[in-house]
């Protein structure tokens, strides 16, 4: 399908145009009419699919010549870096139009905090907020939603992980009731689902590829012990001379500062991200990953999901993930827009459980390899039982399954527990801004506004 099939304003299409933008993807084509009909809708779609101009251009078109003396669109995200991508995807498009956008999150000085609050007093029509920054606005009394017409939430799932589901509610509630919601994440869980049903009337769902691995991506898998896993991602880069673009997504923090220390001591282009990093040094370590200065970035799933790189070469999964649709969503970073790429996954033994859900998922079992004879035997692969969560066949029956297996207890969460939600005030502060560039970009640059959008004619 066309975007110029669509009901869409010239001037949408003029920017369009300008980007060689012709064919609508999936996602687009499926939200696009739903949303110009005004219906509210939960969209499920992996990172890359182009789901951010799904819900911005249909938004776009329904206010771009709509004058107003208040915030229009409030679209809630949960990093600082994905509010800067959704910001400038935003200005590109609304380059021929009348609207304005202003991001809102933490991190600068008392000069972009002032700028944030006159946006939110009416110097903005798009808002785009993580929910930490936007409450302390609305603490000082100042932030006044009520010509608001339009919430978006963007990549729901991450924002109810960092903990922000109280904050969400606070804001909803200070919003008209009158008004089109749109809810969008990578993944379906019970959690979303419970969340949609407080804040969406009647919606649409459409869901768009989030359990199929992109038929580009080579997957391998290796099995190895935890102290095998530095020497094997060294084996696994120097047989990787040719690609200039990895992604090495790890657990947690701490083993993303002693694997990117270890990686960089050893003489390869390579930095970590987190939320243990300041401010600058995140931007510094994505600008550099962008251009190419630096050729491996080593990341947790909380920063680096929603940023959208182009080129990828490789995906490095030194930690199986808890999710098994993290599993397709981090490997879908690669073999974007009909490329080819390759995802490695390090499979220990107390991983072997998670990662036979991944297999499930994707309906697909992968060959297990042993690492290098250089580095010994990894653990020999021990297939889990398919019924009562993952009670190991060669353990007794009463045993319990995963917790026992590993060492560590596993707590009972419930869904409906608010408390579940709760941050972790070291990860919430990682959310927040600095300063702002100016909405209108000269044309010189508006393309490149564009290079993290999907090229549908790629």
């Amino acid at each position: 399908m066309k975007f110029t099939d669509f009901n869409l304003s010239d001037t949408l299409l003029d920017a369009l145009f300008y980007m060689n933008f012709e064919d609508a993807t999936e996602i687009q084509e499926k939200a696009i009419p739903s949303i110009l009909e005004g219906k509210d809708l939960i969209g499920c779609a992996q990172t890359g699919t182009g789901k951010t101009a799904a819900f911005v251009l249909p938004t776009l078109n329904q206010i771009a010549d709509a004058p107003s003396d208040g915030v229009q669109v409030l679209i809630l995200c949960p990093t600082r870096e994905l509010a800067i991508q959704i910001d400038q995807q935003i200005q590109g498009i609304a380059y021929f139009t009348n609207a304005s956008c202003y991001p809102v999150y933490g991190g600068g000085d008392g000069v972009s905090w002032e700028a944030e609050a006159d946006a939110l007093k009416g110097g903005a029509d798009i808002i785009v907020a993580t929910p930490g920054r936007l409450m302390a606005h609305m603490a000082r009394g100042y932030v006044k939603f009520d010509t608001v017409q339009h919430l978006i939430l963007d990549e729901a799932d991450r924002m109810l992980d960092i903990g922000f589901y109280d904050d969400i509610i606070k804001i909803i509630k200070s919003l008209p009731e009158e008004r089109q919601s749109l809810m969008f994440s990578a993944t379906m869980a019970p959690k979303i689902r419970s969340l949609a049903k407080e804040i969406l009337n009647e919606p649409e769902e459409i869901s768009v590829a989030i359990s199929k691995p992109a038929e580009g991506v080579t997957q391998k898998v290796y099995l190895a012990h935890e102290e095998q896993k530095v020497a094997l991602v060294r084996h696994i880069l120097g047989d990787k001379d040719d690609f200039q673009s990895i992604i090495i997504f790890c657990s947690t923090k701490k083993k993303v500062e002693k694997l990117a220390r270890t990686l960089h001591q050893k003489g390869y282009a390579c930095q970590g991200i987190s939320s243990d990093y300041e401010q600058e040094q995140r931007e510094e370590a994505l600008s550099d990953f962008r251009s190419g200065k630096t050729r491996i970035m080593v990341a947790t799933d909380v920063m680096s999901r929603g940023i959208d790189i182009k080129g990828i070469d490789l995906v490095v999964n030194y930690d199986v993930p808890g999710d098994a649709e993290d599993y397709v969503h981090r490997i879908g970073r690669t073999a974007r827009a009909k490329t080819e790429g390759m995802a490695v996954t390090l499979v220990s033994l107390d991983d072997m459980f998670k990662f036979s859900k991944i297999e499930r998922l994707i309906e697909r079992e992968l060959d297990k390899e042993q690492p290098p004879k250089t580095l010994g035997p990894g653990p020999e692969w021990r297939e889990p039982r398919l019924g009562r969560k993952g009670r190991s066949a060669k353990k007794p029956q009463g045993r319990k399954f995963e917790a026992k297996l590993q060492g560590t207890k596993k707590p009972s969460r419930p869904v409906k527990n608010k408390a579940y939600y709760k941050a972790n005030s070291e990860d919430r502060k990682s959310q927040e801004k600095k300063d702002r560039k100016p909405h209108k970009k000269a044309p010189s640059t508006y393309q490149n506004m564009f290079d993290s959008l999907p090229n549908p004619k790629a």
